[in-house]
């Protein structure tokens, strides 16, 4: 049983680590509503909603135009590839 709770528990701080390194954290912010702002992680999933369906990928540096903040997460248009409106998690800006 041990072994078990500590597999699950290393499992969860490799996963951590990789979310984390996905994006240069040291340089993250919050959208500004009104600002397109630059994407600064790796890979920024576009969502239909708060955790909804996945719509596409923004990847650094393409931009974002936050219309609306709503928690840790915020909606606006995504250009670059996606040029679409959607949700995305919010801290993830230069």
């Amino acid at each position: 049983m041990n072994r078990i709770t500590r597999t699950t528990a290393l499992a969860a701080v490799v996963l951590a680590g990789a979310t984390t390194l996905t994006a240069t954290s040291a340089e993250a912010a919050n959208g500004r509503v009104g600002v397109r702002e630059t994407v600064c992680a790796q890979d920024l999933e576009l969502r239909t909603e708060p955790l909804g369906a996945r719509m596409g990928t923004l990847h650094h540096p393409e931009t974002f135009l936050v219309e609306r903040v709503s928690g840790t997460w915020v909606y606006g248009f995504a250009y670059g590839d996606i040029n679409h409106r959607g949700w995305v998690q919010d801290g993830w800006f230069c």
